[in-house]
């Protein structure tokens, strides 16, 4: 594993590391402000990344799948990132605090809607992530060296457009209803 792909671990690692320290200072610490400024972190795990990247490619490597994977993660992370908290305060609340009952899971087409806010989010993802992946094309300057990143959004492309025929799907035959006896 080359050291962009390593980074990409720990920069994911250390999400989550700031995402529950964050939860437990502001719940079981009742340091409210330690607790948002650990989860206010998060971006700043993103913009390390980024740097990584671009110093990495500026350094002379090629771009390699990792290098794409990294414009993918920080485009995932602001587009999902509040939400990705929320669910994380909720299970958190839920599971170790007992303070709240579980989440319902929605069904028909309220569970339809909510799938295309969530695809409204992987594209406002995607547009970020191919965003960076061009500059960083533009940035280069060399056209062989970061072929990857257009494969990579050719990939990226077909998966956002299954995910869109998914969602849309719902709409048509909604997820019903799941009985509990």
């Amino acid at each position: 594993m080359n050291g962009i792909a390593w980074a990409i671990v720990i920069c994911e690692i250390l999400f989550w590391v700031f995402i529950v320290s964050g939860l437990a200072a502001r719940y079981i610490g009742k340091r409210e402000k330690l607790g948002f400024a650990l989860l206010a972190m998060t971006p700043l795990v993103d913009l390390a990344l980024l740097g990584l990247t671009g110093y990495d490619l500026y350094k002379g490597s090629t771009a390699t799948m990792a290098h794409g994977i990294a414009a993918i993660y920080i485009g995932v992370s602001i587009a999902y990132g509040k939400s990705m908290i929320r669910w994380a305060d909720d299970q958190f609340c839920f599971y170790i605090l007992k303070t709240r009952e579980k989440p319902a899971k929605k069904t028909g087409m309220a569970f339809a809607k909510q799938d295309f806010l969530n695809w409204l989010r992987h594209l406002f993802a995607f547009m970020i992530g191919a965003g960076l992946l061009f500059v960083l094309t533009i940035w280069v300057g060399d056209a062989e060296r970061t072929e990857a990143f257009q494969q990579i959004l050719r990939v990226w492309a077909l998966v956002l457009g299954l995910d869109l025929l998914i969602t849309l799907s719902y709409f048509i035959w909604p997820r019903p209803a799941r009985h509990t006896t």
